[in-house]
């Protein structure tokens, strides 16, 4: 029995799986606001799942010393995380970056089941991402590999300037552009009016040219990234998770607009949809751990 966790900002979920990957429980519970009531909640869930070995995904990475960084749940930023989970649940674990969860869960057995290069994408409130190469997690020499949302964003053109200050401290990251909250804060300078990604496709869809625009510079930003990406790595599919990716304009219509900004210019590129949903962070925890 494996044990997957994923610990989000807004809820943190447990799923516990057989041999053949099927879910025998589930709960998920809110995600407190202080840091020692997150362990608490992670280790009370673990131990209701019971038996079995354990994952856990998580915004952010382990970098020097143990500690943590770089996560969007910024209470567990400069705290010995991955440890002080392990001290609570008293078991060993396994822990990574939540992305990177997802990505693994997609190329084993979800929308990259056979391809050997796996590049994936969450897009969400952020832009995170991940590397699997043969069934093989690309985590790199610094544990920053897939990071694809903190990438510059590639040939800005004048609709992109000037760039736009990042949460991690640098301009111009993709994140701040290819998101929801990217999306939102787009159409926001246009209009002045803040709304939800939701409503603004809708307005979209009903015929409003801002609405229509705003959708328009998501899906050619989105495209310059997988070129660029396509450029450095050529993988076998991308496959796009998160909250935006029912949108036809980030998966279905996108091969035709990667093509250009791919080195030939002709590059045919597959996109597919996650196939997971939001399973895919507890199933790729779980994976953490081979069978």
């Amino acid at each position: 029995m494996r044990i997957g966790i994923d610990i989000g900002g807004t809820k943190i979920a447990v799923s516990k799986y057989d041999s053949a990957m099927n879910a025998t429980f589930h709960k998920r519970v809110d995600t407190p606001k202080a840091y020692e009531a997150v362990v608490k909640a992670v280790a009370d869930l673990a131990r209701e799942a019971g038996t079995g070995t354990i994952g856990i995904g998580a915004p952010g990475s382990q970098g020097e010393q143990g500690l943590w960084r770089n996560s969007n749940f910024v209470a567990c930023n400069g705290k010995a995380f991955q440890s002080d989970l392990a001290d609570a649940i008293a078991r060993p674990i396994r822990m990574e970056n939540d992305a990177n969860c997802v990505a693994l869960a997609e190329a084993t057995d979800g929308a990259g089941t056979g391809f050997d290069v796996v590049a994936f994408y969450t897009m969400g409130t952020g832009l995170g991402g991940g590397l699997v190469v043969k069934g093989q997690l690309i985590k790199g020499a610094n544990h920053q590999a897939g990071e694809f949302g903190h990438a510059s964003l590639p040939w800005m053109q004048e609709e992109d300037w000037p760039p736009i200050a990042c949460f991690c401290g640098k301009a111009g990251c993709a994140e701040m552009y290819v998101s929801g909250t990217g999306f939102t804060k787009d159409y926001e300078m246009k209009t002045g009016l803040t709304l939800t990604g939701h409503d603004i496709v809708t307005r979209a869809r009903s015929g409003e040219e801002i609405a229509k625009q705003a959708l328009l510079r998501l899906q050619r930003r989105f495209a310059r990234i997988c070129g660029n990406l396509v450029n450095i790595i050529d993988p076998d599919v991308i496959v796009v998770g998160g909250g935006m990716n029912g949108l036809p304009e980030l998966v279905e219509e996108l091969p035709e607009h990667i093509a250009p900004w791919s080195f030939s210019g002709t590059a045919r590129v597959r996109v597919r949809r996650a196939l997971h949903g939001e399973a895919s962070g507890m199933r790729g925890a779980a994976q953490l751990w081979p069978q």
